[in-house]
């Protein structure tokens, strides 16, 4: 018995086929704009309809595509103005990725795939806790901006510290460097003894350690900035970093505020410069609980930590007062607002080493850290400079 194909159903089978080559042919184009690394490509397709998430599940399928190395590795070669040394050890360029993205170090060997110098894990607490109520974070677009009020989620000491052996232990994860940011657990009511145990325990994986004491969305932990509870804090970390085998002695940093008053800069850069105190490096900065009057979006008034472009500037002043207040002697990390080498460059002459970005990855995807890298070198060599190290707060006036 033959069957009869009516015309509906030929019509149907060829908007099939159309639909079928259509999203192959796509497909190939989107493989090979990120293959290519093609900005216009990241920018104009890929990253708005990334943007059709919400934040947080953007963030965590690009978690996923790092962690089953779905990015391809860079093939920008870093020049050699870019190398610079910082706290004892030798970069291969000074852009690094801020804490906040990979949380519980999931996706750190993608992350220097895609070009960055460093990659900073964190923040991680002692016990696992799942952070704040969703949702969490928000974009404000208008602004390239981000308010988030994640409240420090974390797998744990012993998970993330596992991950890392195990990535230490791999071929591919003994050649960069890495940071691990330590956080306090927001029931805890000893936060020496949290950050104590983190000191401890990261020292065999982490080049270096960070004391977060100022991230907003943890109540009470911006109190531990004030003068003397950061002296006992920072002696007492130095102490145990100091009692640890040579092997084990990593150097330690402090990320500060940048909300923090004009006596409170002084005061930290007191402390930090004490004998008994004296930390290797500063991150400066945290995010803003300021929400300036230019933001714009439905978000603005949320509460959290603001960063992004509006970040850049308050920024750029904290590196300079405490680039000034240290008189240069302790290394700055300089995060907030990086979108462009010219960005860069500027926290660079404001007296940071080194350059972290966040937000501005989340918006543009992998083809930004290799625009920012080509830019700054491109800067360096217009006004002068051989080495990222020479124009190291050189924008300071003293």
């Amino acid at each position: 018995m033959c069957s009869t194909v009516t015309p509906a159903q030929r019509i149907l089978a060829k908007v099939r086929s159309l639909v079928l080559v259509s999203a192959g042919g796509f497909g190939a184009f989107s493989a090979l704009s990120i293959y290519n690394e093609n900005e216009d490509f990241y920018d104009n397709i890929f990253m708005p309809l990334v943007r059709k998430l919400d934040p947080e599940t953007s963030h965590n399928l690009a978690i996923a595509a790092c962690k089953y190395k779905l990015f391809p590795k860079s093939r920008f070669v870093d020049p050699s103005s870019l190398q610079t040394k910082v706290l004892g050890m030798d970069f291969e360029n000074p852009l690094g990725i801020a804490a906040g993205f990979d949380k519980q170090a999931e996706a750190a060997q993608t992350l220097r795939n895609i070009g960055f110098g460093f990659v900073e894990i964190g923040s991680v607490t002692p016990l696992p806790q799942t952070g704040q109520e969703k949702p969490r974070v928000f974009r404000l677009e208008e602004s390239e901006a981000l308010i988030n009020r994640m409240g420090f989620n974390s797998d744990g000491h012993e998970v993330v510290h596992q991950r890392l052996v195990y990535l230490r232990n791999s071929e591919a994860g003994k050649n960069f460097k890495l940071g691990v940011n330590l956080g306090k657990n927001k029931t805890s009511d000893d936060a020496l003894a949290d950050y104590s145990k983190g000191v401890e325990l990261f020292s065999d994986v982490a080049d270096y350690l960070v004391v977060n004491v100022s991230s907003p969305n943890t109540a009470g932990l911006r109190d531990l900035q004030e003068e003397k509870q950061l002296k006992n804090l920072l002696s007492t970390l130095i102490r145990v970093r100091n009692s640890l085998p040579p092997e084990k002695r990593k150097p330690l940093l402090v990320k500060i505020s940048p909300d923090l008053t004009v006596d409170q800069r002084k005061q930290i850069a007191d402390v930090v410069t004490d004998k008994w105190c004296r930390v290797d490096g500063l991150i400066c900065s945290n995010t803003t609980t300021a929400r300036p009057s230019e933001l714009k979006g439905p978000h603005v008034e949320e509460a959290g930590g603001l960063s992004g472009r509006p970040l850049k500037m308050p920024s750029n002043e904290l590196i300079s007062d405490m680039y000034k207040l240290t008189k240069g002697a302790i290394p700055i990390i300089g995060v907030g607002g990086v979108s462009s080498g010219l960005d860069a460059y500027n926290k660079i002459l404001s007296g940071a080493s080194l350059i972290q970005i966040y937000t501005t990855f989340a918006y543009h995807g992998p083809p930004r850290v290799t625009r920012i890298k080509r830019e700054l070198d491109e800067h360096l060599k217009m006004n002068g400079w051989k080495s990222v190290a020479e124009a190291v707060g050189k924008g300071v006036s003293r």
